[in-house]
């Protein structure tokens, strides 16, 4: 089910990031390749390369955006939730309980979590990211990590360029154009190092969230162990799908490990 926030800060990172890709994109072609490096096959390997890494990088970041991040269905009648708000207390810190959300008016499944942004209940919430306009969760983990993948690959890629463009040939311009070539090629070197060092933060705390099986709300409500210990291996499938692992790297298709199938309530 495809999504989409109208959500004024969401919308304004979104707008940056295409930006930023775009620039990037403009500044690698028209004053880093073509300049020192049209006149050999180079050029052109490198130009499609680096489109490539840019197609995976906004392919990924759509399917975060507009995939169902594993939204709790609203229930079709009303239910009575009267004890609860009435103060009956209810069990949350097991991984095998189903919990009453007092907004939404609907149980939720184990390990579920309500989004005050997106104004739902989320499967597995682990937060909700500005730069996606949407929850990441246990349906689009995989797509935001892959983002995050990617985004780290195209500023390296663009930074090792810069230095080939001007090792090989630094006078290849006239001094008007080099001077242009010098600004463009600052500008970038310092947005490429700004998201490759917020990648990688974001990263690793994705990483190690997922590894110790622990969300970051989780982590925040400081629950402890949910479940009993499983391995690495089946952790990180629970998030990239199944299949080989090299999929894991591919945003066009997506296997959860329990099929996807929607949430329904106990009755």
């Amino acid at each position: 089910m495809a999504v989409f926030r109208a959500d004024a800060c969401g919308i304004t990172c979104m707008f940056i990031t295409y930006l930023a890709v775009f620039y990037a994109d403009y500044v690698v072609i028209n004053h880093l390749v073509i300049p020192t490096l049209s006149s050999s096959l180079w050029g052109a390997v490198n130009a499609l390369l680096f489109n490539v890494v840019l197609f995976l990088l906004a392919f990924s970041h759509l399917r975060a955006v507009l995939s169902d991040p594993g939204i709790v269905p609203l229930p079709d009648t009303g239910l009575d939730f009267s004890d609860a708000r009435s103060g009956q207390k209810y069990i949350e810190n097991k991984a095998n309980e189903w919990t009453i959300c007092m907004k939404c008016e609907t149980y939720r499944p184990p390990r579920a979590h309500h989004c005050r942004t997106c104004r739902r209940c989320v499967r597995r919430m682990d937060h909700h990211c500005p730069w996606i306009n949407n929850c990441v969760g246990e349906y689009n983990q995989k797509y935001f990590i892959q983002f995050l993948f990617y985004v780290g690959v195209a500023a390296l890629y663009a930074l090792i360029l810069v230095i080939i463009s001007w090792v090989s040939d630094p006078n290849s311009d006239s001094h008007k154009s080099k001077h242009l070539r010098i600004m463009h090629s600052v500008i970038l070197v310092i947005e490429c190092v700004m998201f490759e060092l917020f990648v990688i933060a974001i990263g690793c705390d994705q990483m190690q969230a997922i590894l110790g099986d622990e969300t970051a709300v989780e982590h925040v409500q400081k629950k402890g162990p949910l479940r009993p210990k499983i391995s690495k291996k089946l952790l990180l499938a629970e998030v990239f799908g199944k299949g080989p692992v090299y999929l894991w790297f591919c945003p066009l298709q997506f296997q959860p490990m329990n099929g996807g199938s929607s949430v329904i309530h106990p009755v």
